[in-house]
Parts: C-alpha cells; sequence; structure tokens
C-alpha cells in the first residue's frame, strides 16, 4: 500500500509538471515509468490485473462517457461501429496470425488471444491525448466513440480464445451468441442504471449523498453485467452517455459538485494507470528472462507485430474512406483535401493502454488440464511493447503529424460562438416571455413591488443575454478590453476583499468557523460563476 501511496504522489507529481510545460501527461508518465523501473533496487509494483479491470478502468470509461456527446455519438454510430466492432475483429484475426506465423514457441490459439489483446485501442489513452492536443470534435467523436465500445469486442473475442486454450473451446455459432448476448445485456443494463443515477440526481435531496451514488455507478454497472454474461464495458459506457445526455435535467448543485468529483478521480486514476504501464518494464523482461526465451528474438518480433498493428488501422481507415460503398463512414466533411488528411491523423491516433495490460495480465497462469498456459510469458512481454510502442511513437508524433497536416478546423470555434450566441438568444427570450406571463398574485406581492421585482429581473436577464451576444467573432484581447471584463475583475477584487474581511473578523473572534465556511461557499461559487461565464473566457 505504501508503494502504491509513493507512485500515486510521484505520478501526480509528474502530471502536475507536464501540465504546466503543456507536455501530454500520459506520455512524460510512460516515459519516467520506464526510466524509474530501470534503476537497480527498485521495487516492482503489482497490480492484479482483475483490479484494473473492475476498479480502475470502469470509472474512466464512465468519465470519458460523461463528456462524450450522445447527439455526436448516434450521428456517427456508423463509422464508431466500423471501426469499433469490424476493425477489432480483423486486427485480432491478422495479427493473431502474424504472431503464430512469425514465433515459433507460440501456438495458434495463444496468438489469438494476443490479438485479442492488442487490437482494442484504449479509450483512456486516446481521451487523454486527445484532448490535450484539442482535436476536431467530429473526429474526437470518431476516435472517443470507437475506444469506448471496441473493448466490447476484443474481451469477447478474448474470452473465446482463453476458452479454446483451456479446454472448453466454443464453436463459432455460441461465440456469436455470447458476442450478442454480451451487447444486449450490457446495453440494457447501462441504460437500466443509468435511468437509476438520474433518479438519485433529481429525487434524493442530498447533493453529497446523490453524488456519492452516482460515483458507484460504473462499478455497479460493471459488475452486474459481467455476472449476467453482458458486457460490462457496454454496460459503463451506456450508463455514462445515459447520465451525461440528461445532465440539464440535474440540479445546479449536484453538477457543480460531479465536475469536481470527476475531474478528481479521472486525474487519479490517469495518472496511475500510465505511471504504471511505464513501471512494468522490468517485470516482463523479467518474466520472458526466466521463461529461457530469447530477449533480442522476442523483442524484434514484437517490434514487427507493433508496426503490422499500426499498419492494419492505417489500411483500414483509408480503406473505410476510399473503398467503394465505404467511403461514406468517415466523410465528416467536404472539404477537399481535408479528408484525407483527418483520416491520416484518425489511422495514426490508435494508441493501445490499460486494457491491453490489464487483458494480458488477467490470462490464467493453468489451462484446465493443469498445465502451464502456453506462452502466457511471451503474450505479457509483446502486450507490453505494443502499449508502451504505440504511446511513444504515435503519442509523441501525433502533435507534429496535425500541425503539418493542418487537420484544425478554422471555422468550429467561430460555429460554436454562433451556436452558442442563438443558444442564449434563446434562453434569453424565454426568460422574459416567463416574466411577461406572471401576475402579481403569482409573486403574492403588491403592484408596486410586482413591477419593481419584474423590471429588475428583467434588466438582469436582458444584460447577461447582450452581455455574452456582443463577445461573438473577438478575440481573447478584444475580449479583455470590454466593459464587461473590466468589471468581472472588479467583481473578483470584491469578493476577495470580502473573503479577507471575513477571515479577519474569525480571527478577532466574532465569527464562527462554521459561519465563515458558509459564507466563504457562496462567495466561492460567485467567482465559479464569473470564471466560467463566457465574457470571461
Amino acid at each position: 500500500m505504501a508503494q502504491l501511496l509513493l507512485v500515486l504522489i510521484g505520478a501526480l507529481l509528474v502530471t502536475a509538471v507536464a501540465r504546466s510545460r503543456e507536455i501530454a501527461a500520459p506520455l512524460l508518465l510512460v516515459l519516467v515509468g520506464l526510466v524509474v523501473s530501470l534503476i537497480p533496487g527498485t521495487a516492482r509494483l503489482e497490480i492484479d490485473p482483475e483490479l484494473l479491470l473492475t476498479v480502475v478502468l470502469p470509472p474512466l470509461l464512465y468519465a470519458a462517457a460523461l463528456e462524450s456527446s450522445y447527439t455526436n455519438f448516434r450521428a456517427r454510430i456508423a463509422p464508431i461501429v466500423h471501426h469499433g466492432v469490424l476493425q477489432v475483429v480483423a486486427t485480432s484475426l491478422l495479427v493473431g496470425w502474424l504472431a503464430f506465423t512469425l514465433i515459433p514457441e507460440l501456438p495458434l490459439n495463444s496468438a489469438i488471444v494476443l490479438g485479442a489483446v492488442i487490437a482494442p485501442p484504449d479509450a483512456v489513452t486516446a481521451a487523454a491525448i486527445g484532448r490535450q492536443l484539442k482535436l476536431p470534435r467530429g473526429m474526437m467523436t470518431v476516435l472517443g466513440g470507437e475506444s469506448l465500445i471496441n473493448d466490447a469486442a476484443a474481451l469477447t473475442i478474448y474470452r473465446m480464445a482463453i476458452a479454446a486454450v483451456v479446454g472448453t473451446t466454443p464453436t463459432l455459432a455460441q461465440g456469436a451468441l455470447v458476442f450478442v448476448l454480451a451487447v444486449v445485456v450490457g446495453v440494457g443494463l447501462g441504460l437500466v442504471f443509468g435511468m437509476l443515477a438520474q433518479v438519485a440526481r433529481t429525487r434524493v435531496p442530498d447533493v453529497q449523498v446523490a453524488t456519492v451514488l452516482g460515483v458507484l455507478v460504473p462499478f455497479i454497472a460493471y459488475l452486474t453485467a459481467e455476472q449476467l454474461y453482458g458486457s460490462g464495458v457496454l454496460a459503463v459506457v451506456t450508463a455514462g452517455l445515459y447520465v451525461g445526455h440528461n445532465q440539464p435535467r440535474a440540479r445546479a448543485a449536484g453538477r457543480l459538485q460531479e465536475h469536481t468529483v470527476w475531474a478528481s478521480i479521472n486525474l487519479l486514476l490517469e495518472s496511475l494507470v500510465f505511471a504504471y504501464i511505464g513501471l512494468q518494464l522490468q517485470t516482463v523482461i523479467t518474466a520472458i528472462v526466466t521463461s529461457g526465451l530469447n530477449l533480442g528474438m522476442v523483442l524484434a518480433s514484437a517490434l514487427i507485430i507493433l508496426a503490422a498493428t499500426i499498419a492494419v488501422r492505417i489500411l483500414w481507415m483509408f480503406g473505410s474512406n476510399y473503398l467503394p460503398g465505404l467511403a461514406h463512414l468517415l466523410a465528416t466533411t467536404t472539404r477537399r483535401g481535408v479528408r484525407w488528411r483527418r483520416t491520416t491523423v484518425l489511422s495514426w491516433a490508435g494508441m493501445r493502454g490499460v486494457v491491453t495490460l490489464a487483458a494480458a495480465g488477467a490470462i490464467p497462469h493453468t489451462t484446465g488440464t493443469g498445465a502451464p498456459f502456453p506462452a502466457r510469458e511471451l503474450i505479457q512481454f509483446i502486450a507490453f511493447v505494443i502499449a508502451v510502442g504505440t504511446i511513444l511513437l504515435q503519442g509523441t508524433t501525433l502533435p507534429w503529424l496535425m500541425r503539418k497536416l493542418d487537420i484544425a478546423d478554422p471555422a468550429e470555434a467561430a460555429r460554436d460562438d454562433q451556436a452558442e450566441a442563438e443558444a442564449r438568444v434563446t434562453a434569453t427570450n424565454a426568460a422574459l416571455s416567463y416574466l411577461d406571463e406572471l401576475t402579481p398574485a403569482d409573486l403574492h406581492a403588491s403592484h408596486e413591488d410586482f413591477d419593481r421585482m419584474i423590471g429588475r429581473m428583467k434588466a438582469l436577464v436582458e444584460h447577461q443575454g447582450m452581455a455574452a451576444a456582443e463577445q461573438v467573432g473577438r478575440t481573447p484581447d478584444e475580449r479583455a478590453d470590454t466593459a464587461s471584463k473590466t468589471f468581472s475583475d472588479l467583481r473578483r477584487e470584491l469578493i476577495e476583499v470580502q473573503r479577507s474581511a471575513m477571515a479577519d473578523a474569525r480571527d478577532a473572534g466574532n465569527v464562527d468557523d462554521e459561519v465563515l465556511r458558509r459564507v466563504l461557499r457562496e462567495l466561492d461559487l460567485q467567482e465559479a460563476a464569473i470564471d466560467s461565464s463566457w465574457r470571461n473566457r
């Protein structure tokens, strides 16, 4: 436990350095982990692979699904399924066959296990690096969407291949039934738990209790689905998409708290995951040496399989764009010359990560007859090379590739500004219409008080709507020179003055700490509202 705590602290410090220098934190964490693992005397960090799959993976997938757009996900369901399911199946079979022909010590069934282990691009890695690089929204939807569902396909193939090795070989029809059952049960349970989570967010009066219940959702959904032969991954993703889509119907206090809680959980687990990947170097090397295999030959074979894994994705992505009958799948834009550049970036964004390592580590030690699982250490070593190789090779070169190909959508920010302005106008008009329909009796007020309250409220609503609309098309420098920006800066200064005055009163014994905390929370919420306002972005 002490070792895990030290790794967490170190990982968070590395993440802090990466963020301060605008470096992709996952890449730096893996690099530092690799270096630390080579230091003589460094103790190995051992985390049960089942723990990774049941405790670490569900909240990371759930957090990624919460931030995804169900609307965009549904609009691009064809490319998401095409890449998230079919590409995974093709990669499993092709890479497994290559590994079988390349490595004499690797039986065919074990090679298929290896193919399933390394087939799915990792949702955690894709989301972490994609956010850091600010990929265009349409590309992030496809990349994130396929990463959220491909684990279900890969883990289904993985289970079938494991069953074949340990002696309970399923037929092709049984395998298809297993996959259909995994999808139906996983999605169905995900919807159920998503609805229950939404009920808790809207009906449970205590916001903290509702938030804690929300944190439990990914774990309960994953474990329940797995127990009922469904896909835990799909259950978690479905629940996350449902809850995220219904965010506007939750209470404001709950949304504020949930955002902070999930951002913190995500940061903590991502830091741990990528540090753990790097720290496994010594463990996998020791396992290969102990097994008697030639480390150099195994490494050379692993690098060839790494190249093949990357090549399969590139060929698949370009085939999806340009083969007759498939070209519509990724054609998210009609601008000439843009499609091939975006396809290149998407094909290069197939990093592997925690699922690959966890699945490799979860391979049983023995078969049904009690014999050692064939080539278990070999599979784990190759899986490690693929995960680290894709993260470092593709992750480090992806920013350069994006800049070189200029795949950014220059009109996306302008479209967002325009859409936000229109949304704010809609909200402002709805509020003004509601105020127009009110009568003094509705507020139990006299005509004089009613007119005064309605006039003040209308002035406030109109001011907020107009102030936001004025920012459309302005650069950050232009926004900094506006009167509303100056007004917001003054409000921050006044809030800080109020905080200092309250602290001085507490120190003088005139205000109790409990009273101070209540006032500080209100002032903090006011400052958060100022910071998140569109006028100050």
